[in-house]
């Protein structure tokens, strides 16, 4: 808590939910003053991922901007602003790169609601990527941490070092854009999450029609056996997988987020049911929004361990597409 400050709320991933991000806003005691939400004595924190698949994409964005803009807010970037960023990135001569993000089918279907939201307002969408461009990557203070998808201590360590404000530059940009270096590692971890591959050259097919060869994993799993014990995702494994020993390789790969570890809060991980903690120290708040879950926010008062009765949400299927 600082002395401006005397509470948090941490909002999950939006998705271009503009009128259901209103609706939370209001539930959470913020009013529009002079255009821009604001709270007398909370901050909200965006956990990224304003972008993409919704019916407001463009609205969403101008109240999480302006709330940014003015101090009422802070945001880390979640994956589909990096996405959208590298998708409009052009590479540099020599790259063998048109453009960081490949324009492949699957990627324009992704992107495709964002970009015909900006169709007509090419300048705006320039200012909205140079913004995020300069979104951090995380944000840590005395009592929790804010990430996207995974805290990764090791990789953040390196990235402080050079980045002290969590930051990207244009060339960490183009570098992260190329497989196998740390900065693609890093981009990979932090805003997608920790994964393992499917034994023995497996596929599986998730609920979006797309073959996958890895699955996302947990990471704060406490002395993990089988490959059921990590697998985090909506998309459950085939049994056969699920019932199989983890490879000494496949341990070496996974972190660990330990419950002595600060308070953690994530988006990213398309949950659904009542919103509850993970573990006592982490909160995942990505319920779904667009998809007619929930908009979940956290409300953070210095509390020592995540508590369910700190959730509050917006159920879009109930709170908002019923009342239209």
């Amino acid at each position: 808590m600082t002395e401006q400050w005397k509470g948090y709320d941490l909002i999950g991933d939006i998705h271009g939910c503009a009128q259901t991000l209103e609706r939370l806003l209001d539930k959470l005691g913020y009013s529009k003053r002079n255009g821009i939400y604001s709270h007398p004595d909370r901050q909200v924190i965006f956990l990224g991922d304003i972008v993409d698949r919704g019916p407001r994409i463009r609205e969403a964005l101008h109240i999480v901007h302006d709330m940014v803009d003015a101090g009422y807010a802070q945001i880390v970037m979640g994956n589909h602003e990096y996405n959208f960023l590298c998708y409009c990135t052009p590479g540099r001569e020599g790259s063998g790169m048109p453009y960081l993000r490949e324009h492949t089918a699957r990627h324009l279907r992704i992107l495709k609601e964002t970009l015909d939201q900006f169709a007509n307002y090419p300048e705006e969408r320039q200012e909205f990527l140079d913004w995020m461009a300069k979104m951090p990557l995380f944000l840590e203070f005395d009592q929790f941490r804010v990430v996207h998808a995974c805290w990764h201590q090791d990789l953040i360590n390196k990235f402080e070092a050079q980045y002290p404000d969590h930051r990207i530059t244009e060339d960490f940009l183009h570098r992260s854009a190329q497989q196998g270096t740390m900065e693609w590692t890093l981009m990979d971890r932090l805003l997608r999450g920790t994964h393992l591959r499917l034994p023995n050259g497996e596929v599986m097919i998730s609920k979006d029609g797309f073959k996958r060869s890895f699955f996302r994993t947990k990471f704060w799993a406490e002395s993990p056996y089988y490959y059921a014990d990590v697998v985090f995702q909506p998309d459950p494994l085939p049994t056969h997988v699920a019932r199989q020993v983890i490879t000494e390789e496949d341990h070496e790969d996974l972190v660990h987020y330990g419950r002595e570890e600060k308070l953690l809060f994530i988006g990213h991980y398309w949950r659904d049911g009542k919103p509850e903690p993970i573990t006592d120290n982490i909160a995942c708040l990505d319920y779904s929004a667009v998809k007619f879950g929930k908009l979940v926010a956290y409300r953070y008062d210095g509390e020592p361990v995540v508590r369910k009765d700190k959730f509050v949400w917006v159920d879009v299927r109930k709170e908002i597409f019923e009342d239209v």
